[in-house]
């Protein structure tokens, strides 16, 4: 089994824990480049930048999440 981390932007600070388990939602936009997937902690907590690789399984574990000025980005472990 792989695994990836994949990071996302959050902006209120609180809302999840590092060791939570999460679920993801998936949405796809059509753009220049191709389909692009965007993912969403479920609900509304945190999102992910676009990518290209659609992945395999929409749960995750939080890993990491380290505080900027105005956000904070959280680093989510997928089993895929």
């Amino acid at each position: 089994m792989m695994t990836r981390e994949m990071e996302f932007r959050m902006e209120r600070a609180g809302l999840i824990q590092v060791g939570d388990q999460v679920r993801l939602k998936e949405d796809a936009a059509n753009t220049m480049a191709g389909v692009m997937y965007y993912y969403t902690i479920r609900d509304a907590i945190a999102m992910s930048n676009n990518t290209k690789k659609k992945l395999n399984s929409l749960e995750g574990v939080v890993t990491k999440i380290e505080a900027s000025e105005s956000y904070w980005t959280v680093t989510v472990k997928i089993d895929e």
